[in-house]
């Protein structure tokens, strides 16, 4: 007579309630005083809102954030542009081409953007009869082309260090199997190299976007009437604070449409990971 095993399972009890730390109290308040401000910020917002003052100075919002986006668009291209010959500096075994590069990086990294905004708007203004003798004031004396160019060169040092560090993070091995295929250098890192490095650079990419959007109000100093220059303009003819709390919000936007962009790419890019 055979006999039948049953099998019992049996159930694990209930997870015990997380206790209330320092830490996790601390978090708590916290999150509470945020959720306040933001009502706050509401409740201000609505209680002081201005139709006619909006409807005046929306154009104005709207021409300085099409200043804002085409400095930051040029400045991440042509960064893009110069990074690449910057990396490739920065990993070449000759002492003395990694160590011009290095110094650039280091430079460009290691200063503020607005200082750098004024050596070359300011500092290279003093040089004047110099750059008219070589055909170059024209180009200096405007702030539009120095802001162009500060941003460039800040944020080439950025993706620069970016591409390296991506580049750097390829296993070796993949290097050597290109050469097994009888595939160049060139051709090793454009078809094997670069696609896998440019899928651990997209977030530092992302990033460094979003640095350089909010790092843009500081145009509005020399003159050029970007997104907080217009700001500016409008509070110095308003005493309004709202003006300020309007371009925050712009700000805000811009970034979280960037940042669900970026995560967008990801997820398309990595999907062969997931499976």
């Amino acid at each position: 007579m055979s006999e039948v095993a049953t099998v019992t399972t049996v159930e694990k009890p209930p997870a015990p309630p997380r206790p209330w730390t320092g830490e996790r109290i601390a978090g708590a308040v916290l999150l509470g005083l945020w959720v306040l401000c933001g009502v706050g910020l509401a409740a201000y917002l609505l209680a002081a809102w201005n139709p006619e003052l909006f409807e005046k100075y929306l154009p104005y919002y709207l021409s300085g954030l099409v200043v804002t986006l085409t400095l930051v668009g040029i400045s991440i291209v042509l960064g893009a542009l110069l990074s690449v010959p910057v990396a490739w500096m920065r990993l070449s075994k000759n002492r003395l081409v990694a160590g011009f590069a290095y110094g650039y990086v280091y430079f460009f990294r290691g200063t503020p953007l607005l200082a750098q905004t004024f050596l070359i708007y300011y500092g290279l203004g003093s040089f004047r009869p110099e750059l008219q003798a070589l055909g170059l004031w024209t180009f200096f004396r405007e702030a539009w082309y120095c802001a162009i160019l500060a941003f460039t060169l800040n944020t080439a040092a950025y993706q620069a260090e970016i591409l390296r560090g991506a580049i750097a993070s390829v296993p070796r091995g993949q290097w050597e199997a290109g050469s097994a295929l009888g595939l160049s250098k060139l051709q090793t890192l454009w078809k094997i190299v670069l696609p896998q490095a440019l899928i651990v650079a997209l977030r530092p990419y992302g990033n460094e976007i979003i640095l350089m959007i909010k790092g843009s109000a500081i145009v509005a100093i020399i003159t050029v009437y970007d997104l907080m220059g217009e700001t500016r303009r409008a509070y110095s003819r308003t005493f309004d604070f709202q003006t300020y709390i309007w371009a925050a919000m712009i700000y805000l936007t811009i970034v979280e449409l960037l940042r669900n962009v970026v995560d967008w790419i990801e997820r398309r890019i990595t999907v062969h990971l997931k499976r």
